[in-house]
């Protein structure tokens, strides 16, 4: 024995529930768990997880190392997108990007050597634009003065500014891709490659030069294409005018026409007319004036014509009709300059016809300024007021202001001179109607500024000849979303338009076309080879300030040939990024042709008149080939709010903010588990990614360390190592095994056949199903069966079976949340049997250091138990349905039913639910259950007809039959539903034309009833609502179990760790309370789940290390409550008081605890000496004090 004096007691420990000490008590765990499973907390940041993963990605080179252990097999050919550096990465490229990575990874892990490069866009207008904010440059001739060289070397120094931010972003994303082989427009292999693709196109008769009326940014001092005008849309106020022109020889007439660019006025050569559309003379009574146009448009100059109070006899109020004309009868009269700039200009100011005209807006009567309008250019061309090769009136430069021939306006800004045209107008009596007309207008696509239509000359690539190639081609696609390709592009290419691929800017490719002084020769020079030999230069960069100076000599005796003076449109060069990305032809033929055209490439729909266009006109022009085979095409990404994101207004959350706060998986999943993948708009909401870690990611990592918590309990137990058993999990008979086994293989199948359409649509919220499947009813349905409390064979089995589908979702889910899938690999790996196996390849499973090196699971159809999947799903409808009602009928789960009567329509569903009845009875809280096919009993037939379907089919009789269907009895419409048809009064009623759907009808007093919906419709769920003492204690039991769980959880508890639960209750009365009344009542439920039972309050030590206290209510019925208190505590020496109390008289029995607690129970202690106040107590265990609580009362 060992003797204790007084002069040891301890002061009693702080009672905190605070539990850190507590952890450090633990037993060591000495058996085979993996360090890494065994480390798994309750709260987990995963942010900070996928940090840890990276570092080690990065250390094992994990990317380089896939690409190296790939190579050999087929190779898959993947296009990304050059965006620009100019501006830091944004929602929609982490969209775009999230779809490419998915994909790709998909191709790695399904045996494809698969090779990732980056690209920059690094010319054109976006870096242009920057550098004339920088400078303010306003205009070409500023350009041209500090001069092109140190232009273009302002244009280097920012092309690449945020490449870090990039590199950082895009990585951190988990997105797999090589930046240190990337491809740049600038380099000069990629502009050689530019040029020889615009030599086969010059050799094949598809360029030529133009002078076309084109878009034109004023803010970017260039022309654009058409496909570029139509990315920036918005809805803007204008003025519009309609102006007087007076006809020549006629005193008081004239001409009025209607416009929304009144800028384009001082330019006005000629007006049109429809030849076929009437005109009209009349008098207009308030000016006094005879004014001509389209009788169809009077309301133009008399809007009150529109309101719902016109009448039409007050017309004469307004005018007189003097004449009637068709337009060709207008045709050729003259009328006079509304403004002097253009006065002396020959064969101008008279009437045109031409079809374009309408009379669907406007006056019928359109001004011409050819300079401005490609309608105008074309009627006034086709008509003689203009000719090709001479100069068409175009006061506008290049910065959109007048010049000095309207000197009115010299040097102002096209848009800002409206009101002052306007002003003029109303002086010199032009000015009939002013109003503000709303409508919807291109702007730049990078400057933000107000597109005009200009007149300018520019090279041109033939593309309506390739129409019918392009329309064909594009046949040969897998677009997706399909309609996207169907329609949206197919539109694009029936209407594409010759493309004007000519810039006159500086910092870009050149175009590699030297001419003679009267174009008569070309030369399309198509490497720098041929440059040299041309010219007898040194070429060693092609940038226009390196070549600009270098002239070919005429080989048709013309002199000197010099390279003209534009640029390439940089969406020419990203066009080309298939072939100049590697300096095809100059180089990698043989690789070339091998991955042309690529398997897949991916961007948003904005690209559909962007690079998937341009994309395909150089592939039809050069190979007639489509160049991608496969394009998944997202929508855009707005703000919450539903407009765009705007830096200026902050209205989205900064991306890398979101990644530090949730991670870049959960984002990722939310992106792609969105409509946006479907090329619609996505509002992007912050809760969004919160709601993916809350119920996807969250369930998935405690599935996890639910998993890890049983390894380590049955380790315990058995005093051995946890090894899965791959062979055993599939031959389990258990049901439920079974079932999720047969999920997950159908699972594979399905991501297999929807990724090899590329539908991730589909194929992301299947996978995120199946964990909810895994999650909710695989691993609770098996929760006590995995504790062990069915026998430690079954649960080994259910643990394979876990720890399989796990690992094979974690592999399975590499390519859509590369992170989380990797942190659940390395957890699970260790314990796998070819961990340390060097006799299997470096790639195979378990010995594969990374998850990503990995193949990804093939579909086992041998495991594919459908009539298992199909057994669950009848159980999952009939639990819903009970949970439902429970709700309905304000039952808490807590509170068992007495009865559940499950209502099913076939022997299959019978079957079903009989063979999972124990799994229904738990997860309805049911303590009988009754499955019937007997639907008369408690049901009835209710048929409901399609009335606008029979209505229209019936006519006048359809009342009489509705009459008739309502009456028509249970077996005529359960044949209905067999048949699929019935005869009702004589008349036919077809499948569809009624809807039958079953309805209670038994004691609505005591039960509560619901039916399925689709493929359930015959499965109805009855709970018998009555309550009695037995249920409401067994309820009360429950709330005690669930309240003890969440405070071991709380607490941070494993399983295997052993507490002494103590409950006090407050019940004013002699006797058990009635909170250990149920628990009595229900010990073996209790104790089931505990493995203890809760003991009274009076038999906690004072000096037991307190882990967690809950003070809490107990809701009785009668809306009486109990207050309560639960306390959790170390298993911990009892002092039995009573008999102490009778063999030493009166003592200090706290005291004696004290001391006897030092003893600890761990020491062999069966007898204690202990001094207290001189007195010597001779203590016995198994008489006077105790291992624990419980074993003092058992």
């Amino acid at each position: 024995g060992v003797e204790l004096v007084d002069a040891q007691l301890p002061r009693p420990p702080c009672r905190s529930p605070r539990i850190s000490f507590w952890k450090s008590l633990r037993r060591s765990h000495t058996a085979g768990m993996s360090d890494a499973l065994r480390a798994l907390p309750g709260r987990i940041n995963f942010s900070e997880e996928e940090e840890r993963t990276k570092a080690f990605w990065d250390d094992i080179k994990a990317f380089e190392t896939s690409l190296e252990l790939s190579r050999g097999r087929q190779r898959y050919t993947f296009y990304d997108g050059p965006p620009f550096a100019t501006g830091l990465p944004h929602y929609g490229h982490i969209l775009a990007g999230t779809i490419k990575d998915t994909v790709t990874r998909y191709a790695h892990q399904t045996g494809h050597y698969v090779e990732r490069r980056f690209g920059w866009d690094c010319h054109g207008l976006p870096v242009e634009h920057e550098i004339d904010k920088k400078l303010e440059i306003v205009s070409r001739d500023q350009i041209l003065e500090m001069g092109v060289e140190q232009y273009n070397k302002e244009c280097r120094s920012i092309v690449q500014r945020y490449v870090g931010e990039w590199r950082h972003l895009v990585q951190r994303l988990g997105r797999w891709i090589d930046f240190d082989n990337d491809y740049k427009t600038m380099d000069v292999t990629f502009m050689e490659t530019i040029w020889w693709v615009f030599s086969q196109l010059h050799a094949k008769n598809l360029v030529y030069y133009g002078f076309k009326v084109m878009p034109y940014s004023t803010g970017c001092s260039t022309p654009l294409s058409n496909f570029e005008a139509s990315q920036n849309y918005k809805d803007v106020k204008d003025p519009a005018v309609t102006v007087s022109f007076k006809v020549v020889g006629q005193e008081n007439a004239y001409f009025v026409a209607w416009t929304t660019t009144p800028w384009t006025l001082p330019s006005n050569l000629a007006l049109c007319v429809n030849p076929e559309l009437e005109y009209v003379k009349i008098l207009h009574k308030e000016h006094n004036k005879e004014y001509i146009l389209c009788k169809a448009r009077l309301a133009q100059l008399f809007p009150q014509m529109l309101t719902k109070k016109w009448k039409p006899e007050k017309a004469a109020e307004l005018y007189d009709i003097l004449e009637s004309y068709t337009g060709s009868q207008l045709e050729g009269m003259t009328y006079e300059p509304i403004l002097p700039y253009f006065r002396e200009r020959a064969n101008s100011f008279r009437m045109l016809c031409d079809k374009y005209v309408t009379d669907d807006g406007g006056t019928g009567v359109v001004h011409q300024a050819p300079a401005f309008g490609e309608d105008d250019y074309r009627v006034c061309l086709a008509n003689g007021v203009i000719e090709v090769g001479t100069d068409v009136p175009c006061p506008v430069d290049d910065a959109g202001r007048f010049t000095e021939e309207v000197s009115d306006f010299a040097g102002q800004y096209v848009k800002d001179a409206d009101e002052l045209i306007i002003a003029k107008l109303k002086t010199e009596g032009s000015l009939v109607r002013k109003e503000v007309y709303n409508h919807n207008y291109p702007f730049c696509w990078r400057s933000d500024t107000p597109l005009i239509y200009r007149a300018v000359p520019s090279l041109f690539v033939r593309v309506e000849e390739l129409k019918q190639r392009l329309m064909e081609n594009n046949t040969q696609t897998r677009w997706v979303p399909e309609e996207i390709g169907k329609n949206r592009f197919h539109n694009w290419l029936r209407d594409a338009r010759d493309w004007a691929i000519s810039r006159n800017r500086f910092w870009g490719t050149p175009i590699p076309l030297w001419v003679s002084d009267d174009m008569e020769e070309m030369v399309a020079v198509s490497s720098i080879a041929e440059l040299e030999e041309l010219s007898g230069e040194k070429v060693e960069d092609l940038h226009m300030e390196n070549i600009q100076h270098i002239t070919i000599p005429s080989r048709k005796g013309k002199g000197t040939l010099r390279r003209v003076s534009e640029v390439f449109d940089c969406w020419f060069e990203s066009g080309s990024m298939p072939y100049a990305q590697i300096h095809y032809p100059f180089e990698n033929e043989g690789a070339f042709k091998e991955g042309f055209p690529a398997q897949f490439i991916a961007e948003g729909l904005d690209q559909t008149r962007g690079w998937f266009y341009t994309l395909m006109v150089l592939g039809t022009a050069l190979f007639d080939k489509p160049p991608f085979q496969n394009v998944i095409v997202n929508g855009l990404v707005l703000a919450s709010d539903g407009k765009k994101m705007s830096k200026r207004l902050k209205n989205y959350p900064d991306p890398a903010l979101v990644i530090g706060k949730y991670g870049a998986d959960p984002l990722r999943l939310y992106l792609i588990n969105s409509p946006a993948v479907r090329a619609n708009p996505l509002r992007f909401e912050e809760d969004g990614v919160m709601g993916i870690v809350r119920d996807v990611i969250l369930p998935w990592y405690n599935a996890l360390r639910f998993l890890a918590q049983q390894v380590l309990r049955w380790e315990h137990v058995g005093a051995k190592p946890f090894v899965p058993d791959r062979e055993k999990a599939a031959a389990s008979e258990n049901v439920i095994d079974t079932w999720i086994l047969a999920e997950l293989q159908g699972l594979i199948k399905y991501v297999h056949e929807e990724m090899n359409c590329y539908r991730l649509y589909t194929v992301v919220p299947r996978l995120v199903d199946f964990i909810g499947q895994l999650t909710n009813w695989f691993v609770r349905l098996n929760r006590d069966r995995l504790k062990g409390i069915n026998g430690d064979d079954e649960a080994f089995v259910g643990l394979c079976v876990l720890y399989e589908v796990l690992l094979q979702m974690a592999i399975l889910m590499g390519p859509f949340t590369p992170y989380f899938a990797e942190f659940v690999y390395q957890k699970l790996r260790p314990l796998h049997s070819g961990y340390n196996n060097s006799s299997v390849a470096i790639d195979a499973l378990g010995r594969a250091e990374s998850v990503h090196y990995l193949m990804l699971p093939q579909f086992d159809a041998a495991m594919l138990h459908e009539e298992y999947c199909q057994h669950m799903h009848t159980l999952q409808a009939s639990v819903d349905l009970g949970r439902y009602l429970r709700d309905k009928s304000g039952i808490v789960m807590k509170t068992p039913v007495k009865k559940v009567i499950v209502v099913v329509g076939s022997e299959d569903q019978k079957l079903a639910l009989e063979i999972l009845e124990s799994y229904l009875l738990a997860e309805l809280n049911a303590w009988e259950l009754e499955i019937t096919l007997d639907q008369e009993r408690w049901c009835t037939y209710k048929a409901t007809p399609d009335n606008k379907v029979l209505g229209k089919r019936l006519g006048k009789a359809f009342k009489t039959v509705l009459k008739s269907i309502k009456s028509l009895p249970h077996e005529q419409l359960k044949k209905y539903m067999v048949d699929g048809s019935i005869e009702v009064d004589g008349h036919a009623i077809n499948a569809g034309e009624l809807m039958v759907s079953l309805e209670f009808s038994g004691d609505a007093e005591r039960y509560v009833a619901s039916a399925g919906k689709g493929e359930y419709s015959q499965l109805v769920v009855i709970l018998d609502t009555e309550q009695d003492e037995a249920l409401l204690a067994a309820g009360t039991a429950r709330e005690c179990v669930n309240r003890v769980q969440r405070m071991r959880k709380t607490a941070g508890l494993e399983p295997s760790d052993e507490v002494e639960i103590f409950l006090y209750e407050e019940h004013g009365g002699e006797g058990a309370g009635p909170v250990t009344a149920a628990i009595k009542a229900n010990a073996e439920y209790c104790r089931s789940k505990l493995r203890t039972l809760p003991l009274p309050m009076t038999l906690a030590n004072p000096f037991a290390q307190v882990i967690a206290v809950d003070t809490c209510d107990f809701e009785l019925p009668g809306d009486r409550k109990v207050h309560s208190k639960l306390m959790l505590t170390r298993p911990c020496l009892a002092v039995q008081r009573d008999q102490v109390a009778a063999d030493f008289g009166n003592v200090d029995i706290d005291a004696v605890s004290s001391l006897l607690t030092q003893i600890g129970v761990n020491n062999g202690v069966e007898e204690a000496i202990v001094t207290l106040d001189g007195k010597r107590l001779d203590l016995k265990k198994g008489v006077h004090f105790f291992e624990t609580a419980k074993d003092m009362i058992s």
